[in-house]
């Protein structure tokens, strides 16, 4: 049997299992206006981060969602920041990664420049000093990841990147830039492969990042040994994609069909 770091043990309530995504956000949105007021006066650093990450994760487990987190032994053990290469399913996993990493050492991530236009939302995401890219041309998001991206991980902060296109949840390798593996070699520190499978989150139809909350699935992190970049980081590269392929085949996440 497989060893977790964490496991969901709690069961929840009435509220949570008739009305999943009601008990959720009655509770999640609080915690985001809390977040907001604390990061508008200059008071949500990192301690108040783990904090309402882990509330925002209690609360979906309150709704009937089961966490499975395992290999944060391989973010634990390492001597140096690092860039974290994961793929990309919704909303839930940049709530929560916070509440497992953050304790271990200082994160941040690359998200796009809307997000720090979001109404309450902003003050939060400001406040973890992410690296913004516009998501219009690929050439200058390179150069800003780099450039700031390389800033964040010479102070000793690891630096979570999404390279998809775009969120879903069936994973295509194709959608997968390079642009993690060239920031980890440019600032000479590791890459570390993250498969995540968040999927109990749906994105939204009229707010992407706020959909439906569906406690069938099972939320899956895990990490995988950190890689040293070498050459052009094709063969990384590769390795990342294929550590996130094995484990959404093992989880029975389906595969891109043509």
């Amino acid at each position: 049997m497989e060893a977790f770091d964490y496991q969901t043990e709690i069961k929840p309530g009435l509220f949570g299992r008739a009305l999943p995504s009601l008990y959720f956000y009655s509770r999640f949105l609080p915690i985001v206006a809390w977040a907001s007021w604390q990061a508008k006066r200059d008071a949500y650093h990192g301690r108040e981060w783990v904090e309402s990450s882990g509330n925002a994760l209690r609360s979906l487990e309150g709704a009937g969602v089961r966490f499975q987190v395992s290999g944060l032994d391989h973010f634990r053990g390492l001597t140096t920041p690092c860039v974290c290469i994961a793929d990309h399913m919704s909303m839930l996993e940049t709530i929560t990664l916070p509440y497992f990493m953050q304790p271990i050492r200082p994160i941040t991530y690359v998200i796009k420049e809307s997000l720090l236009r979001y109404p309450v939302f902003k003050y939060v995401m400001r406040s973890c000093n992410p690296v913004a890219v516009g998501r219009v041309n690929p050439r200058q998001d390179l150069k800003t990841v780099l450039e700031q991206g390389g800033q964040r991980l010479a102070s000793g902060v690891s630096v979570i990147i999404f390279p998809q296109t775009t969120r879903s949840r069936v994973f295509d390798p194709e959608q997968m830039t390079t642009i993690g593996v060239k920031l980890a070699k440019a600032a000479g520190v590791p890459a570390l492969p993250l498969a995540l499978k968040t999927d109990a989150m749906e994105n939204g139809r009229i707010i992407k990042e706020l959909g439906k909350i569906n406690p069938e699935r099972t939320v899956h992190f895990a990490f995988a040994p950190p890689l040293t970049i070498s050459g052009t980081g094709r063969e990384e590269h590769q390795a990342i994609n294929a550590f996130i392929l094995e484990k959404l085949d093992a989880w029975g996440v389906p595969r891109l069909t043509s």
